[in-house]
């Protein structure tokens, strides 16, 4: 008998002798259970012999259940037991250790030293002045965003809550975090899913973002409706107008949200039938060239009563982007902002291809995005912002070298609300009420206790980086630049950041030199430019 049946075999035993033991012996209500329990494991063993989906099991009857049960607890086994504290799956328990600590108002001073190995690759260092000043208030990290064609601006934080829709959070969550928005004065993007009531009722500004599937502005058969559109826009409470062109978790993908997950308050919110698939596609239907886009944004614009109206990308093929740019210079249309998202954003779930291998990183799509509209003179008319694993004060000071104006942190919050990334986010299981419509789960996350702490983790985010600008002797956050910051490259060799990265001079894309100019930065990149066109993607 191979020693693999062995537990099988003995559970047989015990159950036997202890059934005699019952039936002849005095036996007693704990043989009883004893004996229950091994003519369970007996008749398990048996199931495993006799089905043929699992080889494991046919192989190892009973004991083969204890590799499911250990691949099941995997993930918390390392993350509380395992898991170094700088090791990114996809965020550290330092990052996470950070989050919480700001959130919940307790100290998030380090003693005897770093745990970052400064002396790695990559490793940054931001440079201190002799003579520090004093901290910039928090109240003053904000930033106007409103071009001329803009007649109503919005003085936006430098730190604000990314796109999250209410259907991936719960209700719970959407009100804590709009009121923490409210509290502290700074923006909470809906995410395509729109408005809710949920993201009303504490009167936080809110950014609308608007996706292929044009939830809360659409028509029957799925189209963009300007009435609906106009009726929510005008609303004082909505700041901004995004439109969603493509995510970091899954740019070119489209979702699918069950009709099984459906809530009546979801379909209210979102302006979907009960008992449907609510499919959000790929692709737009408002709008289907580069000039189109603009168009939309100008119409957008004009529904909106002047308010400021962008758009999000995760930057793809790089001769699209160059296209939206040249349908930009034709049309004299402008954003008044662009917000870059990474490939390594990403609350939803998405395939893993996606998530791992598609679109470019947040860091080299901001610097092209921030380059080119230099290129073309039109940095100082859009403004940008950046989403993509922005929890600390020095990710923001990185960000804003490399171009950004503000930044957007969408996991960042859910920490502060009680996320312990379980990574559970689209199985309705969340532990911890965040990601799920699970009332009785929801139940469990206090929207005003919670809200203290989406404050405290904004209130202290920004004061930190008003520190960090007073050692770097900083008066005024748009005066940061790329020199402020050392890496070490391959080599372990400190270099300045900007000698790292893309720079292409004012007005140079306008020249007949634009393809060499971009050749210089990047193999390839001219060529992308002289393929891009205002009129297709």
């Amino acid at each position: 008998m191979p020693a693999r049946f062995i537990p099988w075999i003995l559970s047989i035993l015990i159950a036997i002798l202890s059934g005699l033991y019952c039936i002849v012996g005095p036996g007693g209500h704990h043989v009883w259970l004893l004996c229950a329990i091994f003519v369970g494991f007996s008749i398990v063993g048996f199931m495993d012999l006799m089905q043929s989906h699992h080889a494991i099991l046919r192989n190892y009857p009973l004991i083969g259940h204890l590799r499911f049960f250990f691949e099941f607890i995997r993930p918390e086994i390392r993350q509380y037991f395992l898991e170094s504290d700088n090791e990114e799956i996809p965020f550290s328990r330092a990052q996470r250790a950070l989050v919480y600590q700001r959130a919940k108002g307790a100290s998030d001073k380090r003693p005897f030293g770093t745990l970052v190995d400064v002396y790695k690759p990559s490793a940054e260092i931001l440079l201190q002045r002799g003579n520090p000043i004093s901290p910039p208030s928090v109240e003053s990290l904000r930033v106007r965003v409103g071009g001329a064609q803009c007649t109503q601006p919005y003085f936006i934080s430098l730190f604000n809550i990314s796109a999250m829709s209410f259907g991936a959070l719960s209700a719970n969550a959407i009100m804590a975090l709009n009121r923490g928005a409210q509290k502290g004065g700074f923006a909470h993007d809906t995410g395509e899913g729109s408005v809710s009531v949920y993201h009303r009722k504490y009167g936080g500004d809110l950014i609308w973002e608007i996706g292929s599937g044009y939830f809360g502005c659409r028509n029957s058969s799925g189209q963009f409706d300007p009435e609906r559109f106009k009726a929510t826009a005008l609303d004082p409470q909505i700041k901004m107008i995004e439109i969603k062109l493509s995510q970091g978790a899954k740019p070119g993908h489209g979702g699918v949200l069950p009709a099984s997950k459906i809530t009546p308050e979801i379909a209210q919110a979102r302006g979907v039938p009960m008992g449907e698939d609510c499919v959000s596609p790929a692709n737009h239907s408002a709008f289907h060239t580069p000039k189109e886009l603009c168009l939309f944004i100008q119409e957008l614009r004009q529904l909106s009563n002047g308010k400021p109206v962008g758009f999000k990308l995760c930057i793809g093929n790089i001769a699209d982007w160059f296209a939206i740019v040249k349908a930009m210079l034709e049309t004299k249309i402008y954003p008044d902002f662009i917000v870059v998202d990474g490939s390594e954003g990403g609350t939803g779930a998405a395939p893993v291809e996606f998530v791992d291998n598609i679109g470019m990183p947040m860091r080299d799509g901001l610097r092209l995005v921030h380059s080119s509209l230099i290129g073309v003179g039109l940095r100082d008319q859009i403004r940008i912002g950046v989403a993509g694993k922005i929890v600390s004060a020095f990710d923001m000071m990185r960000a804003l070298a490399i171009g950004a104006d503000w930044c957007n942190s969408a996991r960042g919050f859910m920490f502060a609300i009680g996320c312990i990334q379980s990574r559970s986010c689209h199985t309705d299981h969340c532990p911890t009420g965040v990601a799920t419509q699970d009332r009785l789960r929801q139940g469990a996350l206090n929207p005003m206790d919670k809200s203290e702490r989406v404050y405290r983790f904004h209130h202290e985010t920004l004061f930190a980086f008003a520190e960090m600008c007073a050692a770097a002797g900083i008066r005024d956050h748009e005066a940061i630049t790329e020199d402020l910051i050392l890496r070490r490259d391959t080599q372990t060799k400190l270099t300045p950041l900007g000698d790292q990265l893309m720079k292409i001079p004012v007005g140079a894309l306008l020249t007949a030199q634009a393809e060499q100019i971009l050749d210089s930065q990047m193999h390839g990149l001219g060529k992308q430019w002289s393929l891009a066109q205002a009129s297709a993607w």
